[in-house]
């Protein structure tokens, strides 16, 4: 499969953060070609601010494993993940991020800085830009319609 394929399903979780009234922001984590965890971003409704699309994903593959590391594992995110979902990504040991578009306010996987190359332990190899106007315009268009 490739990289527009599993990007297609994290569009999906975004598109149903959306429809909640949540910043349409959406993640998949993938091993071995299998989607492990998804989520979408959920602060609003959980009223916490841990409610972020990576942060549901991981938690649902860690779940699904039985494991806290996700050796092995590509988290596909329709928007660059910031500090602590970077962190998180670092921390759960995925070895690969691929995004769509990128944060320039608070991106920490290349925009505004980059975690990965941090020697925190885990360095991710990150792709950016697929589907980068799928998920742009997403963010765009829910951000137009409260503005």
């Amino acid at each position: 499969m490739t990289d527009e394929y599993y990007m297609s399903f994290a569009i999906g979780q975004a598109k149903n953060a959306g429809e909640r009234g949540e910043a349409p922001v959406g993640a998949v984590v993938v091993r071995n070609g299998e989607i492990i965890g998804y989520g979408g971003n959920d602060r609003e409704s959980a009223k916490s601010c841990f409610g972020h699309a990576e942060i549901n994903a991981i938690k649902q593959a860690q779940k699904k494993t039985g494991d806290w590391r996700l050796d092995g594992c590509t988290i596909y995110v329709t928007l660059e993940p910031c500090a602590m979902c970077a962190g998180a990504i670092i921390n759960a040991r995925i070895d690969r991020v691929v995004y769509g578009a990128a944060d320039e306010k608070a991106g920490c996987m290349g925009s505004r800085i980059n975690l990965a190359h941090c020697s925190l332990g885990c360095s991710p190899r990150i792709t950016a830009g697929v589907m980068r106007q799928e998920c742009e315009a997403l963010l765009r268009n829910f951000f137009g319609l409260i503005r």
